[in-house]
């Protein structure tokens, strides 16, 4: 088997081999080779083993793991893969397995953790992507609105309705020949991540007799799945904030002999049990027993009523995680091509986008969403109720025409049957305006549209802050100078700063009124659940609907407002918007240097989604966790950038070689031309 390994100036793999397996042994070698610390903390997390090396702090993720049988559900989906795209994904593994050694030598984290690399079975990817994706669509928000619905009344369940804490979310764009410089179409955009040291994704380029792909590729899964670009057609997604997972209120009971029945629709039925150990680095075992109904896994063994919560989600019912479009994805060479293999998607639930350089686009929603009652959409519900159950087939997916630009950005518009949660529109109204200002795009022209910093959702607050009379002072020529500002969260400016400023101050009287309050006393449910559940991130997200509407009297928001600005009239902040508004990147073993992280652009309902949360913190821990422009006229015009870099081997010099482009917006050239690439030894 012939294996070739190029590099481009930013140390970027291309890859060549003489088949698609042969391929796939070569991206998992390389990957290897480039992320074995990344890979074996991912690897882990599916068993639910992490907190053997990293130790107490890793508890919570590793019960989940466990009680979600991510690692069963990925075995029991390799099962029903047909035997061609089994045996792909086995030899991606293969190639794991023959670069894990070299790769663990090269990463001091092995050392520093104790932790000795491991065998990957062809399960592995599968079980990667569930975890990677589980909590993506965000099925603790009906958690939250549970404890909404019982504190504030039926009537609120939606009140806290909008993009927010703990989803992913990003921006996507289409323009078609028509309007730009060249008459070939452009895909651009930015997947919003939790920002992670290594990247969430692998720029790569994988070659064979079959098809010559560029990329942005999950480490540890083989294929392109979210972004790629095959020469004649290119594609890219966002999350379309559907709602394709359930939540179930479970009634157990223990026979004689211990087994727990669960009461459905049809009376008791035996539940399967089992008692798990969770190993901890520096502490105790966790005995974790593991239970599943007919539903599905239960996540929270007590639910504070004397009852249990199961979850229920495609990939468990139905064994299938659509692993078999990977493959697809990369032979196609049409949208029509592009459209046939997400018609094999299942989860995440996307919003796609293709164009072609025949002229064709693409814009549809691919993924399985279930048959269920608006409630199940909504909530948790009753196990033992016959209506909520799954139907047994799935909603149709929409679709839409191109007409001279599509934008997706995670608001309310081509998915919206299929959930309840959507991003407010500011982002893909800014963007749909900043393409209609010109006929003659270009590549290059993107990064206007990537770092655009105004902030539509600033202006309930300063409109409030407009009507307000007898302020002191200071606190109204503070006022009078967020009016003037520009709405722009560039890094530099000290007037985004002292918005950010009052925002905060804002949040917290909100979450503090009587009112809402009471929501800050939450259900016990698992630590891992505290994101969705914390009030004040809640309160900071529904801003604009909570100054606006709902049960905070209008008085009392003109109140926090007015309080907000005297607060901060009299202790401003010291310095400008990215002075606190810094990265703060997750990584499995923190360096601990936080304050060396530089200061970010934009804020969570910018173009630039760069999200803090106000009331908590101006840190920045998620955006985008890469940026790519995909032109259709010559690939080799297209253009993209991560984070961090190419390599996640600490010292290595593509480990941190992007974060300067990426910082102020530039792109790195996608390097096509194998003359121009470095050949590595062979592999």
């Amino acid at each position: 088997m012939s294996i070739e390994v190029y590099r481009d100036p930013w140390g970027i793999p291309h890859l060549r081999a003489d088949d698609p397996r042969g391929l796939a042994r070569a991206q998992g070698l390389v990957t290897a080779r480039d992320r074995a610390w990344q890979l074996e903390v991912e690897r882990h997390r599916v068993q639910g083993t992490t907190a053997a090396f990293l130790g107490p702090e890793a508890v919570e993720w590793d019960v989940f793991a466990r009680r979600t049988r991510l690692a069963d559900t990925a075995r029991r989906c390799l099962g029903r893969l047909d035997d061609a795209t089994r045996a792909w994904v086995a030899a991606y593994t293969d190639g794991v397995n023959a670069g894990l050694a070299e790769g663990a030598r090269r990463s001091r984290e092995f050392a520093a953790a104790g932790l000795v690399p491991g065998t990957w079975e062809p399960w592995v990817p599968l079980g990667v992507w569930l975890s990677t994706h589980v909590l993506f669509a965000g099925f603790p928000t009906k958690l939250w609105r549970e404890h909404v619905a019982r504190t504030l009344g039926e009537e609120a369940i939606e009140l806290f309705a909008t993009d927010g804490p703990g989803t992913s979310g990003s921006n996507g764009w289409l323009v078609d020949a028509d309007r730009t410089a060249t008459g070939a179409a452009l895909l651009a955009g930015d997947p919003h991540r939790f920002i992670e040291a290594p990247g969430v994704y692998q720029q790569i380029r994988l070659a064979c007799p079959g098809y010559d792909v560029v990329g942005l590729a999950v480490p540890g899964v083989p294929g392109l799945a979210h972004f790629g670009h095959t020469g004649t057609v290119a594609w890219a997604i966002t999350n379309a904030m559907a709602d394709y997972q359930d939540l179930y209120r479970e009634r157990l009971r223990r026979r004689a002999d211990g087994t727990p029945e669960a009461l459905g629709p049809d009376g008791w039925r035996p539940a399967h049990a089992h008692t798990e150990t969770v190993e901890v680095k520096g502490a105790d075992p966790v005995a974790v027993e593991v239970v599943e109904t007919e539903r599905g896994p239960v996540i929270v063994p007590d639910d504070g009523e004397g009852g249990a919560i199961s979850l229920r989600h495609p990939p468990r019912v139905t064994g299938d995680l659509g692993f078999a479009a990977l493959p697809a994805l990369l032979c196609a060479r049409t949208v029509d091509d592009v459209d046939r293999a997400f018609d094999r998607w299942v989860e995440p639930v996307n919003v796609v986008q293709a164009a072609d350089t025949r002229g064709g686009t693409l814009h549809r929603v691919a993924g399985h969403v279930p048959v269920r009652p608006r409630d199940n959409l909504l909530r948790v519900v009753p196990a033992w109720e016959p209506a909520h159950a799954w139907r047994g087939r799935f909603e149709p997916l929409p679709r839409a025409a191109v007409d001279g630009f599509a934008v997706m950005a995670n608001a309310r518009g081509l998915a919206a049957p299929l959930g309840v949660e959507f991003a407010p529109p500011h982002r893909a109204e800014r963007i749909a305006r900043l393409l209609e200002a010109s006929r003659e795009w270009t590549a290059p022209g993107m990064a206007a549209v990537h770092t655009d910093t105004r902030l539509a959702s600033a202006r309930p607050l300063l409109a409030l802050a407009a009507r307000l009379d007898g302020l002191p002072a200071d606190a109204a020529a503070l006022r009078d100078r967020l009016l003037r500002w520009d709405r722009r969260m560039d890094a530099d400016s000290t007037d985004a700063a002292l918005y950010a400023a009052v925002r905060g101050a804002v949040v917290r009287r909100l979450a503090a009124h009587p009112v809402l309050a009471p929501l800050a006393r939450t259900p016990a449910y698992p630590a891992l659940f505290s994101p969705w559940m914390a009030l004040v991130p809640r309160v900071a997200y529904a801003l604009e609907t909570l100054l606006t509407s709902g049960p905070v009297p209008p008085a009392d928001r003109a109140g926090a407002v007015r309080a907000a600005l005297a607060e901060v009239a009299a202790a401003p902040p010291a310095g400008p918007w990215g002075a606190t508004h810094r990265l703060a990147p997750w990584a499995a073993l923190p360096d601990g240097d936080d304050a060396a992280w530089p200061g970010l652009d934009g804020d969570h309902d910018c173009v630039l989604s760069t999200s803090s949360v106000p009331g908590v913190t101006d840190r920045g821990a998620r955006g985008p966790a890469a940026r790519y422009v995909w032109d259709l006229a010559r690939r080799e015009d297209s253009l993209w950038v991560v984070p961090f870099g190419a390599s996640g081997v600490p010292g290595d010099p593509h480990e941190r070689d992007q974060l300067p482009l990426w910082l102020r917006g530039g792109l790195v050239p996608v390097i096509t031309d194998w003359n121009r690439l470095d050949k590595e030894h062979p592999a």
